[in-house]
């Protein structure tokens, strides 16, 4: 381990030098106040000035100055540091990864819009096949409408068996039939009958009344 050397009280105190240094690079408005030193390794040692640029917080002016020998402090390096807690840009990428990167990400997002078409093509598919099940269900509903026929007696008596059961309000329908067939006066001939029969007393009894 190497200890860091014991720093010149010319360089500390060379700040007159490193402002007008500063001054050179950057308005006198953009300098604050002085902020310290750091002791550089090879005995040389850093000025800073807190920065009153905006966009750069926690970020300081920085003056290194160096002594030679009997020689009065000259100036090494002026340029704006970071300090502890600054916001800092991102490490800078070539731009050869930063291609292979974004390519493969443009790869990623075809495969993920492939894979949604694919699955809305199987979608589809499977509505289609419930339609074909709804009109295969229509069909058969049709078939049974077009397979009842109204002239058909055995259709009639599945809908209606009163009609053939017999006895319809206390009348039995194929007893009247059966009468009917075989020339048994219904209800409205024998009222013609009894009508003819009573005209036919009335005209005899008003010839016997004449002859006497």
């Amino acid at each position: 381990m190497t200890s860091t050397p014991e720093p010149d009280a010319r360089l500390i105190g060379a700040r007159d030098l490193a402002l007008a240094a500063l001054h050179e690079i950057t308005p006198a408005s953009t300098v604050g106040p002085a902020a310290g030193h750091v002791v550089e390794a090879d005995g040389s040692v850093s000025l800073r000035y807190e920065n009153r640029l905006g966009g750069y917080p926690g970020w300081f002016w920085t003056v290194t100055v160096a002594a030679v020998d009997d020689a009065d402090p000259t100036v090494l390096e002026v340029e704006l540091l970071p300090g502890d807690g600054a916001l800092l840009a991102p490490d800078w990428v070539p731009w050869a990864e930063r291609l292979a990167e974004y390519r493969a990400h443009q790869a990623e997002l075809a495969e993920q819009a492939a894979a949604a078409a694919s699955d809305a093509v199987q979608d589809d598919d499977s509505e289609e096949d419930v339609d074909d099940e709804d009109i295969d269900d229509e069909d058969e509903d049709e078939s049974d409408d077009d397979d009842f026929d109204a002239d058909d007696d055995d259709d009639v008596d599945v809908i209606s068996p009163r009609l053939h059961a017999g006895d319809l309000d206390g009348v039995d329908i194929d007893e009247l039939d059966d009468s009917a067939e075989d020339g048994a006066p219904v209800d409205g001939e024998n009222s013609e009958e009894d009508d003819s029969e009573e005209d036919d007393e009335d005209s005899v009894d008003t010839v016997s009344d004449d002859e006497e």
